[in-house]
């Protein structure tokens, strides 16, 4: 029933298929930029892993900084996908191929390129402590940017 054929259909689906899936409400998301982020993003930076991600609007070119928790991999950056692939900052990013993350107190910002967008229901891009929670909140898909050196 399916046989060699459904299998390499299956695999090119990807994301795909999952278009207009969001792990956590686009509502809560916009509720976050209004209010929150303002509020608790400037705290929030200060603690391990998390930063500002300064990225350019795609079509005001106005600058933003959005409170972001990012992971290292080498000379890889990654963020967790919290609101899904619809969210405005993540269009910026992809949009311009470039953009920056500065946690304070913690040196220089951290230039990042060569956006690409990666489903992962493992989670294994990650550390070990962040699976289960994305796991609870059905986040599988990331953002991995290239460090420029």
């Amino acid at each position: 029933m399916g046989g060699p054929g459904r299998a390499a259909r299956d695999r090119g689906r990807g994301a795909a298929s999952r278009v207009g899936q969001v792990p956590l409400p686009l509502a809560l998301g916009r509720f976050n930029t209004r209010v929150t982020n303002r509020i608790i993003g400037p705290i929030l930076v200060w603690l391990p892993g998390y930063g500002w991600l300064r990225h350019v609007g795609r079509t005001s070119g106005r600058r933003y900084r959005t409170p972001i928790q990012l992971f290292r991999r080498g000379d890889r950056a990654v963020i967790a996908l919290t609101y899904g692939e619809r969210t405005q900052w993540l269009k910026n990013v992809l949009a311009a191929g470039t953009c920056s993350f500065e946690a304070p107190g913690r040196g220089p910002a951290i230039q990042l390129d060569s956006p690409e967008f990666i489903h992962d229901s493992s989670r294994r891009l990650v550390p070990w402590i962040m699976r289960l929670p994305l796991t609870v909140l059905r986040v599988s898909d990331f953002l991995v940017l290239r460090v420029v050196p």
